[in-house]
């Protein structure tokens, strides 16, 4: 798993060249702990863009920083910023944490989960329209289940007609992790919407085998029926 910015830049290079058209990464510490600290985002984002033009994005949740507080103070710290960053909706913080990101001119991804409260907590959220993508975790069970999950959040809280790829006019994107990676990948090409994979999700190619880098999930992925 790439750590330093170098090593990161290099593997977001050769996933862009195998296919992938953003890019999601995690800076870390020398140690390999998670951090939203402007000394570490930075020079990540910085080398990567050397390397690649496609959008980055930076999950700003619990993993990197868990007090909601320091996470924001981090945040407005930052000189080096993403094109977009995600939001765990349902972690302390969430609400404060996107409106922070959306200060300094960062679109957000608001993660959210079905059967969780998040999605109702999200609905009701001022912020709501302002988000640039809904990540979704998908769920066990057939496509039918999470298609209908996503025309009943694209139809909001009253009802009313929607996309299973589209809420309120916001993109969707489907993933799962471990086991469920490959699966929520399927899933998300048989309904019709965005879908990520990387070594973050899943240590596999779809045939269990390890993959040796995230370019080669990616050429899998493009590969895969």
């Amino acid at each position: 798993m790439p750590r330093d910015p170098a090593a990161l830049a290099v593997a977001a290079a050769e996933a862009v060249a195998a296919g992938a058209h953003e890019v999601r990464l995690r800076p870390r510490t020398p140690c390999g702990a998670g951090s939203l600290s402007p000394r570490v985002v930075g020079p990540a984002l910085t080398a990567v863009r050397r390397l690649v033009r496609v959008p980055v994005t930076v999950p700003a949740d619990a993993w990197a920083e868990p007090d909601p507080e320091r996470r924001v103070a981090r945040i407005r710290s930052w000189e080096t910023l993403p094109e977009l960053a995600s939001v765990a909706w349902h972690e302390p913080g969430a609400e404060e944490t996107a409106a922070a990101l959306l200060a300094r001119g960062v679109a957000v991804e608001a993660g959210l989960r079905p059967g969780a409260p998040d999605p109702v907590l999200f609905a009701r959220s001022p912020l709501a329209p302002r988000v640039r993508r809904i990540a979704v975790e998908a769920p066990a069970g057939p496509d039918g289940d999470l298609g209908a999950w996503l025309r009943a959040l694209a139809a909001g809280p009253e009802g009313g007609s929607g996309s299973a790829g589209r809420c309120g006019g916001v993109p969707v994107l489907v993933y799962g992790t471990g086991a469920a990676a490959w699966p929520a990948l399927r899933r998300a090409r048989r309904l019709g919407v965005a879908g990520r994979i990387g070594l973050e999700d899943t240590l596999l190619l779809p045939d269990g085998t390890r993959a040796r880098s995230t370019a080669e999930q990616v050429r899998a992925a493009l590969s895969w029926r």
